[in-house]
């Protein structure tokens, strides 16, 4: 049964290791629906969060296969529920549209967005929260002069108490 599951890489920083990461999940066919990259908690120790849309047993073999590569120290898979994740958005809406229509008021209390920067032409919107309340967020706003819009890669911790990071 295909579900979601959050995968959890930690290397070392290594020229290279995202390419062939990368790489084990184009060999076997499988789309990464969001990648994240950034240091972690722990000094020299960087942190991969990536999202996919599989079997449980596909995704086993993969994390497998990634723990392989040396500059990887672990890499772990969770399904949604078991982690706390949140990812961000950035809309430029026209100023000129938005104030048309009340947009800011609406915006900001019902949908828990906040205004990053307003300029004559346009504004920037920001609103973090799972993929589904900013893609709702972005068809809300296409009708009111939406110029641009971008969506980070999921950030993701693990709710269980992971004791192999504290060997890292």
């Amino acid at each position: 049964m295909v579900k979601s599951f959050t995968i959890s890489i930690f290397t070392e920083n290594s020229i290279g290791l995202l390419h062939r990461i990368t790489s084990i999940f184009t060999k076997r066919h499988l789309s990464i629906q969001s990648l994240n990259t950034s240091e972690s908690e722990t000094e020299n120790v960087f942190r991969f969060t990536i999202v996919v849309n599989a079997e449980e047993e596909l995704v086993q073999k993969i994390v497998k296969q990634i723990e392989k590569q040396i500059e990887v120290l672990q890499a772990v898979y969770h399904l949604d529920g078991e982690t706390v994740f949140q990812e961000i958005a950035l809309y430029k809406v026209s100023t000129e549209k938005a104030s048309e229509n009340n947009l800011v008021e609406r915006l900001i209390r019902d949908n828990h967005a906040r205004i990053l920067s307003m300029e004559q032409e346009f504004m920037i919107i920001e609103k973090t929260g799972h993929k589904e309340e900013t893609q709702e967020l972005l068809e809300f706003l296409k009708p009111y002069g939406l110029i641009e819009f971008v969506r980070s890669g999921r950030v993701s911790v693990i709710r269980p108490k992971n004791e192999l990071q504290k060997e890292l």
